[in-house]
């Protein structure tokens, strides 16, 4: 394994909340943004003593809805370590012109936020509506790739989204938390493995997926093996979700590299360096 994997999921929180107030999407700070917050000075120390050498920082919506601003100022401060993923509401009017305000800050990436610990286990039907279309032609105007926080139940409207912006990269975070309880050949997630065949369909595992592939009759030789047979391995990126993810970032990486040890040395590579650069290119100056 070569030295320095790259993390594509981690969170920040300031501790300035009057210059970075917060702003909940749901009204609900998340629990872990308020328990175990982690600021960029911190994050940094975490990513050393681990051997992370690049994160994604990905915008805490639970913490601070739409408002990018301390990403933003991070991605600034140190772009030799961090690019970002901002969050938008793109129902709105002017979507269009908040995207590319967040793109000239150098973000590369956008996240649509759908479902989550401050929604209450809901899974949002706007994914799919007309009213989005601009915004996804902007990323792929951009050339930027775009993150979904939801679960199987939007696969139908993932589908929709992936034929119509073939050009967009479309990552499932969190593996869109499939069920994995049935064990091999993974039934219950049937859904997932239909999407292998759109290209430009990428999968984010985190901790939430190596607990799912713990449950049950799963098993993290037998599932992972799966997803890279259906998927390969240059269709999947490591995040940790740290801080949002309990533990320390080493512990987190180290989980990882346990789960994917089924796998070959050139695909684990893949999976914790090579996918994250090319969905993130910035990422390899």
């Amino acid at each position: 394994m070569a030295p320095g994997a790259i993390d594509t999921h981690t969170h920040v929180i300031s501790s300035d909340t009057r210059r970075y107030p917060r702003a909940p999407i749901g009204g609900h700070q998340s629990d872990w943004s308020r328990e175990r917050p982690v600021d960029v000075a911190q994050m940094i120390a975490a990513m050393d003593e681990a051997g992370v050498a690049k994160s994604i920082l990905v915008q805490a919506s639970t913490c601070y809805g739409h408002d990018n601003s301390y990403v933003a100022d991070a991605i600034a401060a140190h772009p030799e370590r961090f690019t970002g993923v901002f969050s938008a509401d793109v129902l709105a009017p002017d979507a269009v012109a908040t995207m590319r305000h967040w793109i000239e800050r150098r973000f590369t990436g956008m996240r649509l936020f759908t479902t989550g610990s401050t929604m209450q286990g809901q899974q949002m039907e706007w994914l799919d509506d007309p009213r989005c279309f601009p915004a996804w032609d902007c990323a792929g105007e951009a050339g930027i790739s775009i993150c979904l926080q939801m679960t199987a139940k939007a696969i139908p409207q993932v589908e929709t989204l992936l034929q119509r912006f073939p050009k967009v990269s479309v990552i499932l975070d969190h593996f869109a938390r499939p069920a994995l309880d049935d064990g091999p050949p993974y039934e219950k997630a049937s859904s997932l493995w239909a999407l292998a065949r759109y290209e430009n369909l990428y999968l984010k595992a985190t901790p939430h997926t190596f607990l799912a592939a713990r449950q049950g009759k799963a098993a993290p030789a037998t599932f992972f093996r799966q997803a890279v047979a259906t998927f390969g391995a240059a269709r999947i990126a490591w995040g940790s979700n740290f801080p949002a993810a309990e533990g320390t970032l080493a512990a987190l990486l180290a989980a990882a590299r346990e789960s994917f040890a089924v796998l070959s040395p050139d695909e684990q590579e893949q999976i914790f360096t090579r996918t994250a650069l090319s969905l993130y290119p910035a990422l390899k100056n």
